[in-house]
């Protein structure tokens, strides 16, 4: 049996930064992470999620059961099997959510004292500490901090056409998502830097990885947490030979496992409602009804048109191309090999311009094909938007398959199950497909395959929605944080999961809802929140 101060599970965004903060503040740290190394030439490079986001040794697919209010449709909902997480292999977007999205959880915990807040105000700070900026600073920015933040190294013709489109549509120009204002089109800013992307790994582990305070144990599968007398005392985990070990920590446990491993881990412990865990012939330790309840995620819904000329990155990552744009990054650091895939976006309310944002808009340079889309139409020179509804209404739910812990959750997010996320989703896609038929855009298009113009009456949209809706890769929720009067709440204000001690959850899955736009920068702030609670005792 080994014996550490702290013991954190997963080692995604979250969860690095939480081990990262704890260690260097003197603590003995256990991190347990269940996916492989990040050292893989593909995922420092900024556009290496392209090539990964198949790979099944980095991501692990959780396939939904068949989803009623899509036809009795599945789809996956992939996420980082990898040191880092999320962040070593997404499109590393970087969004931090709008004012009003942390002043409602605010107001909704309802804490009074010395309780902490989670407004933006004392939220803030957090971001700007954590962003190393290249070229905002200020009251909204930080430049000094680990996380390095920078403009789009490259950017396609095709991606300016974008937002000169927007524009004509009369969409403001924005200079900075995370401004002071959310509306408006511009460039995204991304957290990478000269082409090398910045995962949690890369920024809060490497710096840490000889401290003898830190160890780091891979393909490490947590089995259950051991609780005793009301108190969470250790790990119970097995190493990839499937050998069981036996960890216990002095003080906090945090899980920060991810909003789709987080509640199978508490459940799996006893933590969660009761009559779910008596089914599978586990001991009940605490009846917390809220665990793996009111999962949100962002869906997200594409929009796919055909180029009249060779514009965009079609076949750009092939044969001699390829050689041709690594050997210029190489040489001289210029080239596609800086951008991700997209550079532009949008964030706009097509019901009341006005209106804070409802619609996030992604522009991708491609006919981006996922595997729903390959089965419909031939790939060529194009181009997608993907519209993104940023305050989705609809809940799902992440319960056990099984008292097993090799076996994956059941994960049903219920895309568009509430009527006003479809009404919102449709509004956009009618909205941003103008963009592709306005300005210099709209000049170089020659049909837009789906939704096509014979596809805009209302069932038809709907059932372009249905068919081709996924997830933004943003669970959210399954463990939120809420008042203590709230009996389905998971956490309290400092993350500590109720009716044990000495557990906390300090990844995604604590939000009471999602924020408005990615969700990296949240998670790393989160993690550091979760260590200071922690060391605050």
């Amino acid at each position: 049996m080994e014996h550490y101060d702290n013991i954190v599970i997963g080692g995604g965004s979250s969860g690095c930064t939480a081990a990262a903060d704890l260690v260097r503040a003197g603590r003995k740290v256990l991190l347990l992470e269940a996916g492989y190394s990040n050292r893989h030439p593909l995922i420092d490079l900024a556009p290496g999620m392209f090539k990964l986001i198949g790979n099944s040794r980095y991501m692990t697919y959780h396939k939904t059961p068949p989803q009623p209010q899509l036809d009795g449709r599945e789809h996956d909902i992939p996420q980082g099997n990898v040191l880092g997480g999320g962040s070593s292999v997404n499109a590393q977007v970087y969004i931090r959510g709008r004012a009003s999205d942390y002043d409602t959880w605010n107001a909704g915990l309802r804490q009074g004292g010395n309780a902490p807040r989670w407004d933006w105000q004392t939220m803030l700070p957090y971001f700007r500490g954590m962003e190393g900026n290249d070229r905002l600073t200020g009251d909204l920015h930080g430049a000094d901090g680990p996380l390095m933040v920078s403009d789009p190294g490259h950017v396609d013709d095709t991606s300016r056409w974008f937002v000169q489109s927007m524009q004509a549509l009369g969409v403001p120009y924005s200079h900075d998502f995370n401004g002071a204002r959310q509306t408006g089109t511009g460039f995204y800013q991304f957290t990478n830097r000269k082409g090398r992307r910045a995962s949690a790994a890369r920024v809060m582990i490497d710096p840490i990885r000889d401290n003898p305070n830190l160890t780091l144990r891979l393909r490490a599968r947590v089995d259950r947490l051991v609780i005793e007398g009301g108190t969470c005392t250790g790990v119970l985990w097995s190493d990839a030979g499937g050998v069981q070990h036996h960890a216990r920590a002095a003080s906090d446990v945090i899980v920060a496992a991810g909003a789709l491993v987080t509640p199978k881990v508490l459940m799996l412990s006893g933590l969660g409602p009761a009559d779910q865990l008596r089914r599978h012939g586990i001991a009940v330790v605490a009846d917390l009804p809220g665990v793996g309840a009111n999962l949100v995620d962002h869906p997200e819904i594409p929009i796919i048109a055909r180029a009249n000329g060779p514009y965009g990155y079609f076949r750009q990552g092939n044969g001699l191309r390829m050689l041709r744009h690594g050997l210029n990054f190489m040489a001289f650091g210029t080239g596609p090999i800086n951008s991700v895939g997209f550079e532009a976006g949008a964030f706009v309310n097509p019901d009341d311009p006005a209106g804070e944002p409802t619609i996030q808009g992604f522009f991708v340079p491609i006919m981006y094909l996922d595997r729903d889309l390959q089965n419909v139409m031939k790939e060529g020179h194009g181009m997608t938007i993907t519209t993104v509804l940023v305050r989705p209404k609809s809940r799902g739910s992440v319960t056990l398959r099984s008292a097993n812990p090799a076996d994956l959750p059941v994960v049903s997010p219920n895309l568009l199950s509430h009527p006003e996320d479809m009404d919102r989703q449709i509004a956009g896609q009618l909205f941003f497909r103008e963009a592709l038929r306005s300005g210099p855009l709209g000049a170089r298009v020659s049909e837009i395959v789906a939704p096509s113009d014979a596809q805009l009456g209302r069932a038809e949209m709907e059932r372009h929605c249905r068919r081709f809706v996924k997830t933004n890769y943003h669970p959210c929720a399954t463990a939120r944080m809420g008042p203590d009067d709230d009996p389905s709440s998971v956490l309290d204000a400092t993350m500590a999961v109720r009716g044990v001690r000495g557990l906390r959850v300090g990844d995604m899955s604590a939000p009471p809802d999602l924020i408005a736009g990615n969700t990296n920068a949240l998670a790393l702030v989160l993690g550091r929140r979760c260590a200071e609670f922690v060391l605050a005792g």
